[in-house]
C-alpha cells in the first residue's frame, strides 16, 4: 500500500506542472491529419526553437517519413551540422554551456506535448510580455518568471502587460461590442512583422508539430483502434450464440 501513494504522490507535481497557475488557457484544436501544419510546424521548430531545444527521442528519417518530407528536403532544410538522416534529432549545445548560460538546462520537447498539454504550450508561446526585471527581458503570463526569451518575439512583436480595454459582450440593440478597462490585460503594444493572426498560426502550427513529436503513431493507433472494435462488434456474435448454447440444457 506504501508503494501505491508513493508513486501517486510522485505524480502528483507533474500534474501540478501540467495544469499551471490560474490562468485561462486558449483551446489548441490539434489535427495531426493536417501535413501542411506539421510540416510548417516543424521548419518553425528548426529556426526558431531546435538552437537549445532537442527533440532526442525522435529521428530525422521517421519525421521526414511520417511527414511526407524528401529526404534532400529535409537534409537541406531541418537537419543541420553534421547530423546525418537517420540520427536522433539532437543538438549541438552542450547542457553544461546552457546551463552557464540560461541557469538551467534547455528541456528536451519530444514529449513537451504530453507533459504540459497542447492548450499549455499554445498559450504559452502567446502569453509573453515585455518585463524588464527579468534578465532576457521578458516575463510569461502562464509561466511565471520563465528563464527563456521569446524567440518568436519579431514575428509576434512587442506584447506588454497592463490596463487595457477588453470586450465582454455584445450589444444586441446597436450590434456594437461591449468593453471594459481591466488590468493585467496582455496587448500589443508594436506589431512584429506578422499580423496577430498570422503569428497565432504559426503558433498553432508549431504546437501541432509538438503534438505529433510527442506520439507519432496517435493517427495509425486511432486507426486500427476502430478495426478493432469492429473486430469485437463482429466477435460478439458468435460469443453470444456459443454461450446460449453452453447453457441451453441448464436450467
Amino acid at each position: 500500500m506504501k508503494k501505491v501513494f508513493a508513486l501517486i504522490a510522485a505524480f502528483i507535481p507533474a500534474f501540478a506542472i501540467a495544469a499551471g497557475a490560474d490562468v485561462h488557457l486558449d483551446k489548441h484544436l490539434t489535427d495531426l491529419k493536417d501535413t501542411a501544419s506539421l510540416q510548417r510546424g516543424a521548419q518553425t521548430f528548426a529556426n526558431y526553437c531546435m538552437g537549445c531545444h532537442s527533440l532526442e527521442h525522435a529521428r530525422f528519417n521517421r519525421v521526414a517519413r511520417d511527414l511526407g518530407i524528401p529526404e534532400e528536403q529535409m537534409k537541406e532544410n531541418l537537419i543541420f551540422a553534421d547530423k546525418q538522416f537517420g540520427e536522433l534529432m539532437t543538438i549541438g549545445m552542450h547542457k553544461e554551456d546552457s546551463k552557464r548560460w540560461f541557469g538551467a538546462t534547455p528541456p528536451d520537447l519530444t514529449l513537451v506535448a504530453r507533459v504540459r498539454r497542447p492548450d499549455w504550450v499554445y498559450t504559452y508561446m502567446r502569453s509573453f510580455y515585455e518585463d524588464p526585471n527579468r534578465p532576457w527581458g521578458v516575463n510569461n503570463a502562464v509561466f511565471k518568471d520563465v528563464g527563456m526569451p521569446h524567440v518568436l518575439a519579431g514575428l509576434q512583436g512587442r506584447q506588454v502587460k497592463g490596463t487595457a480595454q477588453v470586450a465582454v459582450g455584445f450589444d444586441t440593440l446597436t450590434g456594437q461590442e461591449i468593453t471594459e478597462e481591466h488590468e493585467g490585460v496582455l496587448y500589443l503594444a508594436e506589431e512584429g512583422t506578422l499580423s496577430a493572426e498570422e503569428y497565432d498560426k504559426v503558433v498553432y502550427d508549431l504546437v501541432n508539430f509538438l503534438v505529433y513529436m510527442a506520439e507519432p503513431i496517435a493517427v495509425e493507433r486511432e486507426r486500427i483502434g476502430w478495426w478493432v472494435l469492429l473486430f469485437l462488434a463482429i466477435f460478439f456474435v458468435p460469443v453470444y450464440m456459443l454461450n446460449k448454447e453452453y447453457w441451453r440444457d441448464v436450467k
